[in-house]
């Protein structure tokens, strides 16, 4: 499903990731007014979400991308704060166990994929396998090449079967990067989040960028688009994926199910 949004990386299109900004403050005078915007978009959210739970039909898949300290876990908790639990997967993917890699790469994926009714949100996906193992040279351009023609495929069965994909790159700059792992270096809560192999990462910057690039202009498709999300400032990174994920809810326009029976019929004793 493609949403209108100026952060639509358009299918058949060559993309420069360098073209996609990471600060942005859209129209909004100041945080506070683009908060409250976010804050009414996550309130819009939950009606929809409960009459697709309801419904049982169709199911959404969330895709959140981004470099280390990019804010998939402040994306997750802000933008669904208002969603239902019951109705709501999150599945972290880290790297894969011996389990999981005596199988094939996407094993692990579908089986985590939402189920009809439910809300699925991805933090890091099925790309993690081939974004590190291409950066880090473990498959050839050739495997790379031909694992995302898996992933198109996998992701165009989803569709077929009820699932509106959405994907996002939560996309941040070097320097705001910096600043936030300093940030983690120096919060004693947040000593929790910071992880040395971040730092090793972080040394392959530029190679991570390329691969994104790579990424998006091989997998943004008509039935499963990227989304290319400035996201330096936190509270219009979630105003840009709340709005993009209540379009796509509205066009779905989820539908209470018909009830055979008057429940006013009944006498409760």
């Amino acid at each position: 499903m493609l949403i209108d949004s100026p952060f639509l990386a358009k299918p058949g299109k060559k993309h420069k990731l360098s073209a996609f900004k990471t600060r942005e403050n859209g129209n909004f005078k100041d945080k506070q007014t683009g908060q409250r915007a976010a804050e009414a978009n996550v309130a819009k959210m939950a009606p929809l979400q409960e009459k697709l739970y309801a419904e049982a039909k169709r199911s959404l898949l969330i895709v959140l991308q981004a470099m280390d300290t990019g804010g998939k876990d402040g994306t997750i908790e802000f933008v669904f704060s208002s969603v239902d639990p019951q109705g709501c997967q999150v599945t972290s993917f880290k790297a894969p166990t011996s389990t999981e890699l005596a199988h094939d790469y996407l094993w692990r994926v579908h089986q985590n994929c939402p189920a009809r009714g439910m809300f699925g949100i991805f933090n890091r996906s099925h790309y993690e396998d081939v974004l590190v193992p291409h950066v880090k040279g473990w498959i050839t351009p050739e495997q790379t090449k031909k694992r995302y023609e898996h992933i198109n495929a996998f992701e165009r069965m989803l569709v077929d079967e009820g699932t509106t994909v959405l994907k996002f790159l939560l996309n941040i700059s070097k320097d705001e990067q910096k600043e936030r792992l300093i940030a983690r270096q120096q919060d004693k809560d947040k000593h929790w989040k910071f992880n040395p192999s971040d730092l090793d990462a972080r040394k392959d910057w530029d190679k991570y960028m390329e691969a994104y690039e790579e990424l998006i202009n091989a997998c943004s498709t008509d039935y499963a688009p990227w989304y290319v999300i400035p996201s330096d400032r936190k509270w219009y990174r979630n105003i840009c994926v709340s709005e993009i994920i209540v379009k796509a809810l509205e066009e779905m326009n989820p539908k209470y199910p018909k009830v055979e029976i008057d429940p006013r019929k009944f006498v409760v004793e």
